[in-house]
């Protein structure tokens, strides 16, 4: 399972570095208990740094899987204090993934946070059928953007996960989308199903499954949003761009969730606005178990803390649903 992880850019400015969105996210999160996690092969510097941050601003109550006496050097080199942190010790990286998807399946983790193995590594361990952490939903990432100017976080997905994802893929990643956007605290969920163009023309694949997503929301096939496509991304998050186009709808320049057609486009976005717009990209896989927290080592401090709010307002909204449905 091909997975791109996002990267950073180095470009700072005084925009870029408010992260107003994010700010907002850490602060709704940290109303809330740390949440136990999982994290997984944490042997380098940055990987043990995130994971000491995260656990001071309460984000999380963090379980070290991997090699004990690795750790314990990486933190002795670096001057990092993980004595208050459970170890559980593994081999190798695979066997690190193996064991904290465990600690999930035995209830004593809500979350995992990958460290410093790669990401198919993590995947594989999650997507195995009779000890992973598989739902009848498909899996899927999205990328929470703060973009600078932007007045609201936006969802890109699937950026990182499904490459060429059919119609049937698509109702699972628009709806874990849709869940994310709820469980963020939007008011209101307004997904734009992307195409390059606005208008639905049999040649263009793309097209006709925004129209098709559209109408199976209309059903109740897909919940909790409004949905429009396809929409060029101009008609998505201009209101003017939209003017001018006379698209009318609830949707058209007003997006806060966007479906990309593929891995490829979803990607490509993304990583515009990380170094083209100055934006920062939170990660976050759904459609497991428990969320999935995945950062890239190029990524920075904000980015990790924010994903790993992202996945405490989830496991939160997901507590409450199920509080719910029990009464």
């Amino acid at each position: 399972m091909p997975v791109l992880e996002a990267e950073r850019s180095t470009t700072t400015s005084s925009a870029a570095t408010e992260h107003d969105k994010f700010q907002a996210l850490l602060a709704k999160a940290q109303k809330l208990p740390p949440m136990p996690t999982a994290v997984v092969h944490p042997c380098d510097k940055v990987s043990l740094e995130a994971v000491v941050e995260a656990a001071r601003l309460k984000l999380i109550d963090p379980i070290l899987v991997g090699p004990e006496d690795r750790i314990r050097a990486v933190a002795d080199e670096n001057n990092i204090d993980i004595v208050q942190f459970k170890i559980v010790d593994a081999e190798y990286s695979q066997d690190s993934a193996a064991q904290a998807v465990e600690l999930v399946r035995e209830g004593r983790a809500d979350a995992l946070l990958k460290g410093s193995l790669h990401t198919d590594e993590v995947m594989g361990a999650v997507v195995k059928r009779d000890t992973g952490l598989r739902t009848a939903r498909r899996i899927s990432h999205c990328f929470v953007m703060d973009v600078p100017g932007h007045d609201q976080p936006l969802i890109i997905t699937d950026a990182a996960i499904n490459i060429a994802p059919t119609l049937k893929d698509k109702i699972d990643i628009t709806q874990n989308a849709i869940d994310l956007a709820r469980a963020l605290g939007a008011s209101e969920v307004r997904v734009a199903v992307l195409s390059a163009m606005e208008s639905v023309n049999p040649d263009v694949p793309s097209t006709l499954e925004a129209a098709a997503l559209c109408k199976m929301a209309d059903r109740g096939q897909i919940t909790g949003a409004v949905l429009d496509g396809p929409l060029a991304l101009d008609n998505a998050i201009s209101v003017e761009a939209a003017a001018i186009k006379k698209i009318k709808s609830p949707v058209a320049g007003r997006a806060n969730v966007l479906v990309v057609p593929d891995l490829e486009a979803g990607n490509m976005l993304a990583k515009s606005l990380s170094f083209l717009a100055d934006a920062d990209a939170a990660g976050i896989v759904l459609g497991a178990k428990v969320p999935i927290i995945l950062t890239s080592r190029a990524d920075e401090e904000m980015a990790r803390l924010a994903s790993c709010a992202v996945a405490q307002l989830l496991v939160a909204a997901r507590r409450a649903s199920s509080a719910a449905a029990i009464q």
